[in-house]
């Protein structure tokens, strides 16, 4: 807050100092909506030649003031001329307005972040109510694209960046009914069917699979074929038991010999195999959103490093997407890249 104090108090200065703010402080950036409309309305005066936009220090009128506080009033309500004034005492050096700019920026992509991140996971939590993917593949692009304009305001290079310390990985969570049913069937038919694995092992994974116990049949199954051994339910059990799976726990003889059951009809491993991938696609998101949330909300994080740890929880879902994409459509596309321009930022960090 003194931060945007301080802007908008330089700016009343000397307005020369827009000419190093504006080009990437933006009004929506302030966190006070009278603060938003005190900066926005100084830019609107010096877009329309306001003679106080180029007085040297000094010298600025007082209209200028004036005249931006009226303008403001046109924004938002409660802005007054004493806390103009106020504003004015609260900068201690109008010099170091791309400074305390600097300051205003950071707290905004932590705030803008962490807003699409509960966005991200808001979609993906309807999603999975509807049994769809669409407002989350929508959401994800929106994060995305923010990460990438922020990321050039702030003057750094839209990459991704591991964190120092690996994110804590969610608690366990009960697998929906439906999305068991849609696992099982899907063994099923590969068991009774393991030519059909061929169409599903390019964008497949074991963990894909929402319960632990259908990952390591899924990977047995995979193993069998891949050495080109019989695929029944016997082998099944017995690639399962010596993988260690019996004994861990996440599967015991009789749930494997009931998954893998000859006598089960058999379907479209690919029909199926679409809708586990679908599904987690939309649990991969609700964790990215998890942890770029979590990441910035950490005040202590630099403004650089939250958008490159950002981007990079982002990768998973990235992955998976383009994995859901060949499963219905074949390879996906390049992704295009965003367009190089030059920057005006604030600096690196």
């Amino acid at each position: 807050m003194r931060a945007e104090q301080a802007v908008l108090g330089a700016v009343f200065l000397d307005p020369s100092q827009l000419e190093r703010l504006s080009p990437w402080l933006r009004p929506e950036h302030f966190y006070r909506p009278a603060h938003q409309a005190l900066y926005g309305a100084a830019l609107a005066l010096r877009e329309r030649g306001h003679p106080g936009s180029t007085a040297a220090t000094g010298s600025v009128p007082v209209s200028w003031v004036a005249d931006a506080v009226t303008e403001a009033g046109t924004r938002t309500r409660g802005v007054t001329a004493s806390y103009a004034h106020q504003l004015v005492a609260a900068c201690p050096r109008p010099e170091h307005a791309s400074v305390y700019g600097r300051m205003v920026l950071e707290g905004a992509i932590h705030r803008t972040v962490a807003e699409h991140a509960v966005r991200l996971h808001q979609a993906a939590r309807a999603d999975t109510v509807r049994g769809s993917i669409e407002e989350t593949l929508l959401r994800a692009d929106a994060l995305a694209g923010v990460l990438a304009d922020l990321a050039r305001r702030w003057g750094t290079d839209p990459r991704p960046v591991p964190p120092p310390v690996a994110p804590v990985p969610r608690a366990t969570t009960v697998v929906d009914g439906d999305l068991l049913a849609d696992e099982e069937f899907l063994l099923a038919c590969l068991t009774a069917r393991p030519d059909q694995l061929d169409a599903v092992v390019g964008w497949l994974r074991p963990s894909d699979f929402g319960d632990p116990g259908h990952q390591q049949l899924y990977r047995a199954l995979g193993a069998l074929h891949h050495r080109g051994e019989p695929v029944d339910q016997l082998t099944v059990l017995w690639e399962v038991q010596r993988r260690g799976a019996l004994t861990s726990g996440a599967l015991d003889a009789e749930r494997v010999l009931t998954v893998c059951d000859p006598l089960a009809l058999a379907g479209s491993a690919e029909h199926f195999g679409e809708q586990v991938i679908a599904t987690a696609l939309v649990r991969t998101a609700t964790e990215s959103a998890r942890q770029i949330r979590a990441l910035a909300e950490d005040a202590a994080l630099p403004a650089g490093r939250l958008i490159g740890h950002a981007l990079h929880a982002l990768g998973p879902l990235d992955e998976i997407r383009q994995r859901w994409h060949t499963a219905r459509t074949g390879p996906a596309p390049d992704k295009p890249q965003p367009p190089t321009a030059a920057r005006s930022s604030p600096g690196r960090a």
